[in-house]
Protein backbone atom coordinates (compact mmCIF):
# COMPACT_ATOMS: atom_id res chain seq x y z
CA UNK A 1 0.00 0.00 0.00
CA UNK A 2 1.19 3.41 -1.26
CA UNK A 3 1.77 5.86 1.82
CA UNK A 4 0.26 8.96 1.77
CA UNK A 5 2.51 12.22 2.48
CA UNK A 6 1.90 13.53 6.30
CA UNK A 7 2.83 16.48 5.02
CA UNK A 8 -0.55 17.19 2.96
CA UNK A 9 -3.32 20.01 4.20
CA UNK A 10 -5.29 19.10 1.77
CA UNK A 11 -5.53 18.13 -1.95
CA UNK A 12 -2.81 20.00 -3.83
CA UNK A 13 -3.83 23.80 -5.31
CA UNK A 14 -4.22 24.16 -8.74
CA UNK A 15 -5.92 20.67 -9.49
CA UNK A 16 -7.47 20.55 -13.01
CA UNK A 17 -8.91 17.68 -13.89
CA UNK A 18 -10.86 16.99 -17.05
CA UNK A 19 -14.59 15.49 -15.64
CA UNK A 20 -16.20 18.30 -16.76
CA UNK A 21 -14.52 20.25 -18.77
CA UNK A 22 -16.29 22.16 -21.81
CA UNK A 23 -14.10 25.57 -22.21
CA UNK A 24 -11.23 27.52 -20.85
CA UNK A 25 -13.88 28.91 -18.45
CA UNK A 26 -15.32 25.31 -17.21
CA UNK A 27 -15.57 25.29 -13.39
CA UNK A 28 -13.17 22.43 -13.31
CA UNK A 29 -10.62 25.57 -13.76
CA UNK A 30 -11.24 26.07 -10.12
CA UNK A 31 -8.92 25.13 -6.99
CA UNK A 32 -9.40 22.43 -5.32
CA UNK A 33 -8.04 22.68 -1.87
CA UNK A 34 -9.74 25.06 0.91
CA UNK A 35 -7.17 26.01 3.61
CA UNK A 36 -8.32 24.96 7.02
CA UNK A 37 -9.49 27.03 9.93
CA UNK A 38 -6.44 26.99 11.63
CA UNK A 39 -4.28 27.82 8.32
CA UNK A 40 -5.72 30.63 7.25
CA UNK A 41 -6.17 32.04 10.92
CA UNK A 42 -2.39 31.99 12.15
CA UNK A 43 -0.11 34.97 11.61
CA UNK A 44 3.14 34.81 9.04
CA UNK A 45 6.37 32.91 11.75
CA UNK A 46 9.41 35.00 12.58
CA UNK A 47 12.27 33.12 10.69
CA UNK A 48 14.87 32.49 12.80
CA UNK A 49 18.25 30.67 12.50
CA UNK A 50 18.06 27.87 15.07
CA UNK A 51 18.33 26.25 17.31
CA UNK A 52 18.34 22.89 14.81
CA UNK A 53 19.84 19.88 15.76
CA UNK A 54 22.98 18.42 14.14
CA UNK A 55 22.47 16.01 10.54
CA UNK A 56 24.83 13.71 11.63
CA UNK A 57 25.19 11.16 8.36
CA UNK A 58 23.49 11.82 5.17
CA UNK A 59 24.98 14.71 4.47
CA UNK A 60 25.19 14.82 1.23
CA UNK A 61 22.06 16.37 -1.01
CA UNK A 62 19.71 13.34 -2.41
CA UNK A 63 21.32 11.34 0.76
CA UNK A 64 18.98 10.27 3.41
CA UNK A 65 20.20 12.07 6.74
CA UNK A 66 20.00 10.93 9.92
CA UNK A 67 19.44 13.85 12.45
CA UNK A 68 20.42 14.19 16.12
CA UNK A 69 17.78 14.40 18.76
CA UNK A 70 16.79 18.30 20.00
CA UNK A 71 18.81 19.95 22.86
CA UNK A 72 16.88 21.87 25.15
CA UNK A 73 13.91 23.79 24.38
CA UNK A 74 13.09 24.73 20.59
CA UNK A 75 12.57 27.77 19.18
CA UNK A 76 8.86 29.16 19.20
CA UNK A 77 9.59 31.03 15.85
CA UNK A 78 10.36 29.13 12.64
CA UNK A 79 13.90 27.72 12.54
CA UNK A 80 15.39 28.13 8.86
CA UNK A 81 19.08 26.87 7.73
CA UNK A 82 20.01 26.43 4.50
CA UNK A 83 22.52 23.37 4.82
CA UNK A 84 23.86 23.18 1.18
CA UNK A 85 22.92 26.38 -1.16
CA UNK A 86 22.09 25.31 -4.62
CA UNK A 87 21.93 27.12 -7.64
CA UNK A 88 19.02 26.60 -9.87
CA UNK A 89 15.64 28.52 -10.28
CA UNK A 90 14.64 30.56 -7.00
CA UNK A 91 11.16 29.16 -5.62
CA UNK A 92 8.24 31.36 -4.88
CA UNK A 93 4.70 31.63 -3.80
CA UNK A 94 2.33 28.98 -5.57
CA UNK A 95 5.28 26.92 -7.19
CA UNK A 96 5.17 23.36 -7.03
CA UNK A 97 8.38 22.03 -5.77
CA UNK A 98 9.51 18.15 -6.48
CA UNK A 99 11.79 17.24 -3.00
CA UNK A 100 12.87 14.38 -0.81
CA UNK A 101 12.34 15.42 2.75
CA UNK A 102 12.98 13.30 6.30
CA UNK A 103 10.23 14.63 9.41
CA UNK A 104 11.53 14.08 12.44
CA UNK A 105 10.42 14.98 16.10
CA UNK A 106 12.56 17.79 18.33
CA UNK A 107 11.67 15.73 21.63
CA UNK A 108 12.22 12.07 20.46
CA UNK A 109 14.42 12.21 17.67
CA UNK A 110 11.22 9.73 15.97
CA UNK A 111 11.35 10.07 11.97
CA UNK A 112 7.17 10.21 11.27
CA UNK A 113 7.74 10.68 7.57
CA UNK A 114 10.82 10.27 4.82
CA UNK A 115 10.39 10.04 1.18
CA UNK A 116 14.07 8.53 0.66
CA UNK A 117 12.81 5.17 1.51
CA UNK A 118 10.07 5.67 -0.81
CA UNK A 119 12.59 6.53 -3.58
CA UNK A 120 9.82 8.59 -4.64
CA UNK A 121 10.23 12.65 -3.88
CA UNK A 122 7.12 14.76 -3.20
CA UNK A 123 5.52 16.67 -5.68
CA UNK A 124 3.60 19.83 -3.98
CA UNK A 125 2.25 23.02 -4.17
CA UNK A 126 3.23 25.34 -1.44
CA UNK A 127 0.18 27.22 -1.11
CA UNK A 128 -1.90 27.41 1.87
CA UNK A 129 -3.99 24.79 3.05
CA UNK A 130 -1.90 22.53 0.53
CA UNK A 131 0.79 21.72 2.78
CA UNK A 132 1.69 23.20 6.34
CA UNK A 133 2.56 26.38 6.74
CA UNK A 134 6.22 25.41 8.12
CA UNK A 135 7.10 24.33 4.73
CA UNK A 136 5.85 27.41 3.01
CA UNK A 137 7.20 30.09 4.82
CA UNK A 138 10.84 28.37 5.11
CA UNK A 139 11.14 27.59 1.73
CA UNK A 140 10.08 30.40 -0.59
CA UNK A 141 12.87 32.23 -1.63
CA UNK A 142 15.11 28.72 -1.66
CA UNK A 143 16.95 27.89 -4.96
CA UNK A 144 16.32 24.36 -6.01
CA UNK A 145 19.39 21.98 -5.42
CA UNK A 146 19.31 23.66 -1.48
CA UNK A 147 19.41 21.53 0.94
CA UNK A 148 17.04 22.99 3.99
CA UNK A 149 16.69 22.02 7.67
CA UNK A 150 13.94 23.73 9.30
CA UNK A 151 12.51 23.29 13.17
CA UNK A 152 8.72 23.91 12.82
CA UNK A 153 6.44 24.81 16.18
CA UNK A 154 3.03 23.56 15.98
CA UNK A 155 1.28 26.69 15.03
CA UNK A 156 2.89 26.33 11.43
CA UNK A 157 2.73 22.54 11.43
CA UNK A 158 0.12 20.09 12.68
CA UNK A 159 -1.74 23.01 15.42
CA UNK A 160 -2.77 21.87 18.89
CA UNK A 161 -4.46 18.74 17.61
CA UNK A 162 -0.98 17.50 16.32
CA UNK A 163 -1.34 14.09 13.97
CA UNK A 164 -2.14 11.25 16.03
CA UNK A 165 -1.55 8.84 13.59
CA UNK A 166 1.46 9.52 13.13
CA UNK A 167 2.27 9.90 16.75
CA UNK A 168 2.65 13.82 16.82
CA UNK A 169 1.42 15.44 19.99
CA UNK A 170 -0.08 19.15 19.59
CA UNK A 171 3.28 19.91 21.07
CA UNK A 172 5.74 18.84 19.24
CA UNK A 173 7.99 20.66 17.28
CA UNK A 174 9.44 18.51 14.23
CA UNK A 175 12.31 19.18 12.51
CA UNK A 176 12.94 18.49 8.68
CA UNK A 177 15.68 18.27 5.95
CA UNK A 178 14.65 19.06 2.51
CA UNK A 179 16.16 18.45 -0.51
CA UNK A 180 14.70 20.99 -3.09
CA UNK A 181 15.02 19.25 -6.75
CA UNK A 182 13.25 21.00 -8.84
CA UNK A 183 10.63 23.86 -8.90
CA UNK A 184 7.00 24.72 -11.29
CA UNK A 185 4.95 27.49 -12.04
CA UNK A 186 2.69 28.38 -14.87
CA UNK A 187 5.46 29.23 -17.58
CA UNK A 188 7.20 26.10 -17.06
CA UNK A 189 7.63 23.78 -20.32
CA UNK A 190 9.76 20.30 -20.75
CA UNK A 191 12.86 20.76 -21.97
CA UNK A 192 13.27 17.23 -23.99
CA UNK A 193 15.07 16.41 -27.58
CA UNK A 194 12.67 17.06 -30.28
CA UNK A 195 11.48 14.01 -32.25
CA UNK A 196 10.80 14.20 -35.88
CA UNK A 197 7.28 14.30 -36.55
CA UNK A 198 7.05 12.55 -40.19
CA UNK A 199 3.37 10.84 -39.95
CA UNK A 200 1.19 13.50 -41.68
CA UNK A 201 -1.74 11.88 -41.02
CA UNK A 202 -0.56 13.40 -37.38
CA UNK A 203 -1.25 16.44 -35.92
CA UNK A 204 2.09 18.12 -36.01
CA UNK A 205 2.81 19.92 -32.33
CA UNK A 206 5.21 22.99 -31.81
CA UNK A 207 8.49 22.11 -29.99
CA UNK A 208 8.80 25.67 -28.37
CA UNK A 209 10.21 25.39 -24.84
CA UNK A 210 9.35 28.87 -23.43
CA UNK A 211 5.71 27.72 -21.12
CA UNK A 212 3.78 29.33 -23.85
CA UNK A 213 0.42 27.42 -25.93
CA UNK A 214 2.35 25.06 -28.32
CA UNK A 215 0.83 24.78 -32.08
CA UNK A 216 -0.78 22.12 -33.05
CA UNK A 217 -1.90 21.89 -36.97
CA UNK A 218 -4.29 19.01 -37.19
CA UNK A 219 -4.89 17.30 -40.93
CA UNK A 220 -7.61 17.71 -42.49
CA UNK A 221 -8.18 13.72 -43.04
CA UNK A 222 -9.92 11.19 -40.93
CA UNK A 223 -8.49 10.27 -37.79
CA UNK A 224 -6.74 7.46 -36.77
CA UNK A 225 -9.08 4.69 -35.06
CA UNK A 226 -6.21 3.54 -32.37
CA UNK A 227 -5.00 5.13 -29.29
CA UNK A 228 -1.84 7.36 -30.54
CA UNK A 229 0.61 8.30 -28.00
CA UNK A 230 4.03 9.93 -29.51
CA UNK A 231 7.12 11.96 -28.71
CA UNK A 232 7.31 15.19 -29.71
CA UNK A 233 10.07 16.51 -26.57
CA UNK A 234 11.51 13.25 -25.84
CA UNK A 235 13.26 13.81 -22.03
CA UNK A 236 15.49 12.06 -20.01
CA UNK A 237 13.20 11.12 -16.75
CA UNK A 238 11.75 7.97 -15.30
CA UNK A 239 9.00 6.31 -17.30
CA UNK A 240 5.41 7.27 -15.39
CA UNK A 241 4.05 4.48 -13.80
CA UNK A 242 -0.02 3.63 -13.40
CA UNK A 243 0.02 4.09 -10.15
CA UNK A 244 1.98 7.96 -9.70
CA UNK A 245 0.34 11.52 -10.23
CA UNK A 246 1.40 13.44 -12.67
CA UNK A 247 2.05 17.32 -13.06
CA UNK A 248 1.84 18.61 -16.26
CA UNK A 249 1.46 21.33 -18.61
CA UNK A 250 -1.54 19.99 -21.29
CA UNK A 251 -3.88 21.37 -23.88
CA UNK A 252 -6.98 19.64 -25.47
CA UNK A 253 -8.66 20.05 -28.76
CA UNK A 254 -11.40 18.59 -30.77
CA UNK A 255 -9.83 16.72 -34.10
CA UNK A 256 -12.80 17.56 -36.44
CA UNK A 257 -13.49 21.50 -35.55
CA UNK A 258 -9.86 21.78 -34.02
CA UNK A 259 -11.03 23.85 -31.19
CA UNK A 260 -9.52 24.03 -28.00
CA UNK A 261 -11.70 22.62 -25.03
CA UNK A 262 -9.36 23.01 -22.09
CA UNK A 263 -5.75 23.84 -21.41
CA UNK A 264 -3.26 24.95 -18.86
CA UNK A 265 -0.35 26.52 -21.13
CA UNK A 266 -0.74 30.30 -20.37
CA UNK A 267 -3.64 30.03 -17.82
CA UNK A 268 -1.38 30.83 -14.84
CA UNK A 269 -1.82 27.02 -13.31
CA UNK A 270 -0.42 23.52 -13.83
CA UNK A 271 -2.54 20.54 -14.23
CA UNK A 272 -2.11 17.88 -11.74
CA UNK A 273 -4.09 14.08 -11.69
CA UNK A 274 -3.99 10.52 -10.58
CA UNK A 275 -3.00 8.08 -13.54
CA UNK A 276 -5.70 6.05 -11.80
CA UNK A 277 -8.36 8.02 -11.63
CA UNK A 278 -7.87 9.49 -15.38
CA UNK A 279 -8.81 6.18 -16.63
CA UNK A 280 -12.26 7.02 -15.27
CA UNK A 281 -12.90 9.96 -17.10
CA UNK A 282 -10.49 10.14 -20.73
CA UNK A 283 -8.68 6.50 -20.57
CA UNK A 284 -7.24 7.49 -23.84
CA UNK A 285 -5.16 10.32 -22.07
CA UNK A 286 -4.21 7.75 -18.69
CA UNK A 287 -2.93 5.27 -20.76
CA UNK A 288 -1.31 7.91 -23.27
CA UNK A 289 0.65 9.58 -20.62
CA UNK A 290 1.86 5.78 -18.82
CA UNK A 291 5.84 4.72 -19.66
CA UNK A 292 6.55 8.14 -21.36
CA UNK A 293 9.40 9.91 -19.87
CA UNK A 294 9.20 12.30 -17.30
CA UNK A 295 10.63 16.06 -18.83
CA UNK A 296 8.57 14.76 -22.44
CA UNK A 297 6.41 16.92 -24.34
CA UNK A 298 4.08 13.89 -26.04
CA UNK A 299 1.14 13.99 -28.49
CA UNK A 300 -1.77 11.93 -27.98
CA UNK A 301 -4.59 11.13 -29.97
CA UNK A 302 -7.69 9.22 -28.47
CA UNK A 303 -10.59 7.62 -30.18
CA UNK A 304 -14.13 7.94 -29.00
CA UNK A 305 -14.14 4.55 -27.41
CA UNK A 306 -11.13 5.95 -24.80
CA UNK A 307 -12.40 9.58 -24.55
CA UNK A 308 -15.98 10.59 -23.96
CA UNK A 309 -17.81 7.98 -26.72
CA UNK A 310 -21.51 9.27 -26.54
CA UNK A 311 -21.71 10.76 -23.56
CA UNK A 312 -19.57 14.12 -23.43
CA UNK A 313 -19.27 16.90 -21.24
CA UNK A 314 -22.57 18.89 -21.61
CA UNK A 315 -22.46 22.55 -23.20
CA UNK A 316 -18.90 22.50 -24.81
CA UNK A 317 -17.24 21.88 -27.93
CA UNK A 318 -16.57 18.33 -27.82
CA UNK A 319 -19.32 16.23 -29.58
CA UNK A 320 -20.57 12.67 -29.29
CA UNK A 321 -17.96 10.21 -30.91
CA UNK A 322 -15.18 12.88 -31.15
CA UNK A 323 -11.83 11.47 -31.62
CA UNK A 324 -9.42 14.10 -29.07
CA UNK A 325 -5.70 15.73 -29.45
CA UNK A 326 -4.12 16.35 -26.51
CA UNK A 327 -0.15 17.58 -25.77
CA UNK A 328 1.03 17.29 -22.39
CA UNK A 329 4.23 19.06 -21.31
CA UNK A 330 5.11 16.05 -18.15
CA UNK A 331 6.93 18.00 -15.90
CA UNK A 332 6.72 15.25 -12.90
CA UNK A 333 5.56 12.26 -11.26
CA UNK A 334 5.23 11.10 -7.90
Amino acid sequence: MRRRSLLLAAVPAGLVTLAACGDDKSSSDKASASPSASASAVPPPKIVEGPLPAITAGTKFGEKPTVAKGTGDPSKDLAVKTVIAGGGRTVAENDFIQANYLGQIWSTAKVFDNSYDRHRPLVMQLAQGSIIDGWRYALVGKKTGSRVQIAVPPTWGYGKSGNPQAGIKGTDTLVFVIDLIDSFNSKSSVKGTAVPQTDDALPKVGTNTDGSVPSVKIPKTDPPKQLVSNYVLEGDGDEVKAEQTVLCQFQGLVWASGKTFQRTYGSGRLSQFAVEQMQQVVKGLAQGVTGKKVGSRVLIVVPPDLGYGDTPPSGGVIEKGSTLVFTVDILAAM
